[in-house]
């Protein structure tokens, strides 16, 4: 069957690859839908770490479901619209002993550690398979990143008395920001682009800071009363906003990390303890930010078409990623259509 391929830096191509083997515990899935997202940006560009080469990418999926094997549940069955958990988890480490499975000392994810879904079909285990309602395939594509913001949201323990933070505005920035406002908390939104702060608006941020040409720090104590902002969630992954979020964030604030930086980041480290701040990882998301993010989808409020940069087919997906390489800002999520 065709499938996507990064087989070395700049290097992907259309594969055919071995036909699916469904197991007793299995759902056979036929894609519809799988997004590109940055880990997979960064494989293309061999910047990737984590990554496994040659790998299929692709992690976020809307899909229906083809097969079932003799011992799934009764409550997947065949036609069903679906996405799908990508990460796996051991069930023995710190963090699966503690029940933060999302952060599994040996999580192997679609699209990085092993193959993904950017192919016609795949096979995962029943557990991993997540009903999406009402949703289509082509939103349920949006499900797993929107998810990573709003577990980040989660971490940082948002309540309607806070004012949240989100520096990055990308397609994880604006689960965050869904979900700070869906909490009630007061949302900032901060970005270089101004499309992106104006979409964050609509996705539900009461301002906006453009970090390029406005002084952010006077901005936010404008916003904040002097204060600050009580939590600040960092989802760029770069050296700037993560001393940006320790510098601006309040006294007894929350720092909440999702992006990975690419190089060392050197703090003023007395700010950890004058401001007695609390810094938190946040990695992947849970099966209930899944439950979250389709629970909000289903509402239909959400500008579905605007976090859609572009839709492609296999054979256009090389030069759309090319091109995405060539220009990463004006992109939220490229679609593959299967």
């Amino acid at each position: 069957m065709k499938a996507i391929q990064i087989s070395a830096d700049r290097q992907m191509g259309i594969v055919d690859i071995p036909e699916v083997e469904l197991k007793s515990n299995e759902v056979l899935l036929r894609l519809e839908y799988v997004g590109f997202c940055g880990s997979d940006l960064s494989t293309y560009l061999g910047k990737n770490p984590m990554v496994k080469m040659p790998v299929v990418p692709g992690h976020e999926v809307g899909a229906v479901i083809e097969a079932v094997g003799a011992d799934v549940p009764e409550g997947l069955k065949p036609g069903m619209v679906v996405t799908c958990n990508p990460y796996t988890n051991c069930g023995k480490c710190a963090s699966c002993r503690n029940g933060r499975v999302n952060a599994c000392e040996h999580n192997e994810t679609l699209g990085v550690q092993r193959w993904g879904a950017m192919r016609e079909k795949i096979a995962l285990p029943w557990e991993k398979v997540i009903p999406a309602g009402g949703l289509d395939p082509r939103t349920c594509a949006l499900i797993e990143p929107m998810s990573v913001g709003f577990h980040a949201v989660s971490r940082a323990q948002v309540t309607d008395i806070d004012v949240v933070m989100v520096i990055g505005c990308g397609m994880v920035g604006m689960g965050a920001i869904v979900r700070a406002a869906l909490r009630g908390a007061t949302v900032i939104a901060a970005d270089i682009d101004d499309e992106k702060l104006a979409l964050a608006r609509e996705m539900g941020a009461t301002y906006t800071i453009n970090t390029i040409s406005e002084d952010v720090h006077a901005r936010l104590n404008e916003m904040t009363g002097g204060f600050g902002p009580d939590v600040v969630i960092e989802a760029v992954g770069s050296v700037p906003t993560y001393q940006m979020a320790v510098n601006e964030v309040a006294f007894t604030g929350r720092v909440i990390c999702i992006g990975y930086a690419k190089t060392e980041v050197s703090f003023q480290t007395k700010f950890f303890v004058q401001k007695e701040l609390d810094i938190r990882g946040s990695r992947n998301a849970q099966p209930s930010d899944f439950r979250a993010v389709i629970h909000y989808l289903e509402r239909g409020t959400c500008p579905v078409d605007r976090l859609i940069s572009r839709e492609v087919t296999p054979e256009e997906a090389p030069a759309s990623m090319k091109q995405w390489a060539e220009s990463p800002g004006k992109v939220f999520r490229i679609l593959v259509r299967f």
